[in-house]
C-alpha cells in the first residue's frame, strides 16, 4: 500500500487573505474554496506541478486527540524548482520578500548558487509561516 502526502493544513489567521498570497501572488492552483459543513470552509491550493496541496481550514473542529497549530506557527515545508534563480524572480516581481539563494559552504549559510542539491531560499506568508525552497536538478517525475 502507497502512503502518499497529497494535503498539509497550513495555519492562517485569515483565509481570503491566505488565498490571495498562494493564488494571486504565489501563482498556486485553487482547488476549492467550499463551505463543506454548516460554519466549516475548506481552501485547498496546489503549487505548480505538486501532487501535494496545502489546505486552510475555517471552523474545522479538532480531530479527537489531535492539537491545532496557531497561525504563522508551520515552518519547514520545502518546495522543489529546477531552476532556483527564475523561481526567486518570480516571487520578487510578484511582491514577496524572499531570501537571496543561499548555499551551505565551509562557513554555514553563504550566499549564491551550490553545488547540486545544495541553492535554497526562504519566504514568509502573510502570517509568518515559513517555507524554503530547494533547487532540484530535475523535475520529480524525472528522478
Amino acid at each position: 500500500m502507497n502512503w502518499t502526502l497529497e494535503v498539509v493544513p497550513v495555519p492562517v489567521s485569515d483565509m481570503d487573505r491566505a488565498k490571495e498570497f498562494y493564488a494571486d501572488t504565489c501563482g498556486f492552483k485553487v482547488d476549492l474554496d467550499q463551505e463543506v459543513a454548516p460554519g466549516v470552509r475548506i481552501i485547498q491550493i496546489t503549487p505548480p506541478g505538486s501532487r501535494c496541496s496545502i489546505a486552510f481550514l475555517e471552523g474545522m473542529p479538532p480531530f479527537p486527540g489531535s492539537r491545532q497549530m496557531a497561525p504563522g506557527t508551520l515552518h519547514g515545508l520545502q518546495l522543489c524548482v529546477t531552476d532556483i534563480e527564475a523561481a526567486r524572480e518570480e516571487l520578487v516581481e510578484a511582491g514577496v520578500d524572499v531570501s537571496p539563494v543561499m548555499h551551505v559552504g565551509e562557513r554555514g549559510w553563504e550566499e549564491g548558487r551550490g553545488d547540486t542539491w545544495n541553492s535554497f531560499m526562504t519566504f514568509t506568508d502573510p502570517d509568518g509561516n515559513g517555507w524554503t525552497v530547494q533547487e532540484a536538478p530535475s523535475e520529480l517525475s524525472e528522478r
